[in-house]
C-alpha cells in the first residue's frame, strides 16, 4: 500500500494563456498530512492488462472509476512504458477532498506509479517516477516528491525549496468541488484586456520559508486563481474573512479551490482555529494538518 499526501499551494502565480491553452505558472507546493491510501494487487498474472478501481471515502462523491480516473491512466502508462502484464485491482481510501484544489486525483496517480514500481520491482528512482508522473498530470510529480518544492512550467518541473521548520494548517473544505478548467477560464475572463506578466516566485515567501517565519509566511500567501474561485463561489470570500477574523496568520484558496488553507502559529493555535471555524457556521468541514510531509511512500506490501 502507498500513502500519498495532499498539497496546498503557498503561492500560485499564473501567466497568460498559451497557444496550447495551458498557462505557465510559478508555484510553491507544500505537502500536508492528509492522505489517500492506494493499494494495488495482482488479480491474474496471466491475464492481459485490465484495471479495476474501487474507492472508499468518508464523504461519498461521484468519482469516476473508468479510464477517466487519473489512477487508471497512470496504470495504463506504466503498463505500456515498462511492458507489464497481468490484471490488477486498485483500491483507494480517500481522505484528500475531491476536486478541492489539493491534488487528490494526482495523489492517486502518484500512488499507482509508486505501487507498481514496488509490486513489479522496477527499481525506478524518484526522478524517474516523477518523469512518468509529468506525462499524466501537472501535480503528479509533486505528489511523488512531497516536502516543499517550487513548480514551474505547468507545475510539473520541480525544484526543492529551501525551507525550515514545521507548519500547522487548518483546512476549510467543501462538500462539492470546483472544476480546474472552469477556474482557469474564469481567471482568463477576469483578466481580459490586462497585461499579464511572466509568473515569478515571491521573494518574501521564499525568505519566510528559509527562516521558518510563520507570521511572514502567512502574510506572503498568494494565489492568482483565488479571485476566479471566489467569483464562481462567492462564499469563499466569507470563509477567508472569518478565518482571518479568528486569528489565522494567513489564508489562501489552495490551487483551484474550493479548499481554503489557513496558517496557524502552532498546533494549539490550530486547534483553537478549528473550533472557531466549526462553530462559525460558514464552513462545511474543517481539517487540521501539519507540513511539510514526505511524498508517496510504500507503507506495507
Amino acid at each position: 500500500m502507498v500513502r500519498v499526501p495532499g498539497k496546498v499551494n503557498l503561492q500560485l502565480s499564473v501567466g497568460p494563456k498559451r497557444a496550447d491553452g495551458y498557462h505557465d505558472i510559478a508555484t510553491i507546493f507544500q505537502a500536508v498530512s492528509i492522505y489517500d491510501d492506494v493499494r494495488v494487487t495482482i488479480k491474474d498474472p496471466d491475464a492481459k492488462s485490465a484495471f479495476d478501481i474501487s474507492i472508499s471515502s468518508e464523504h461519498p462523491t461521484a468519482i469516476p472509476t473508468d479510464k477517466s480516473n487519473l489512477a487508471y491512466i497512470a496504470a495504463e502508462v506504466m503498463y505500456e512504458k515498462f511492458e507489464l502484464s497481468g490484471s490488477i485491482e486498485i483500491k483507494i481510501n480517500k481522505k484528500i477532498p475531491v476536486a478541492g484544489g489539493m491534488a487528490g486525483g494526482s495523489a492517486n496517480a502518484a500512488g499507482v506509479i509508486v505501487a507498481l514500481d514496488s509490486l513489479f520491482s522496477l527499481g525506478l528512482s524518484r526522478d524517474e517516477m516523477q518523469e512518468v508522473g509529468a506525462t499524466i498530470g501537472s501535480d503528479v510529480p509533486f505528489s511523488i516528491a512531497g516536502g516543499t518544492a517550487v513548480g514551474t512550467g505547468r507545475g510539473e518541473r520541480l525544484t526543492p525549496a529551501l525551507t525550515r521548520g514545521q507548519y500547522s494548517w487548518v483546512l476549510a473544505t467543501s462538500s462539492s468541488g470546483l472544476s480546474t478548467p472552469a477556474i482557469y477560464n474564469e481567471c482568463d475572463r477576469l483578466r481580459e484586456g490586462m497585461s499579464i506578466s511572466t509568473p515569478q516566485l515571491s521573494e518574501s515567501l521564499m525568505q519566510a520559508l528559509s527562516t521558518a517565519d510563520a507570521k511572514a509566511l502567512g502574510k506572503a500567501l498568494q494565489n492568482d486563481l483565488q479571485a476566479a474561485a471566489c467569483s464562481i463561489r462567492p462564499a469563499l470570500r466569507l470563509i477567508l474573512d472569518v478565518g482571518m477574523d479568528y486569528g489565522a496568520l494567513g489564508g489562501v484558496v489552495s490551487g483551484s479551490g474550493p479548499t481554503v488553507a489557513f496558517l496557524a502559529s502552532d498546533e494549539e493555535h490550530a486547534l483553537d482555529l478549528v473550533v472557531a471555524l466549526t462553530s462559525s457556521g460558514v464552513v462545511g468541514n474543517v481539517l487540521r494538518a501539519s507540513a511539510p510531509v514526505v511524498g508517496a511512500t510504500v507503507i506495507d506490501r
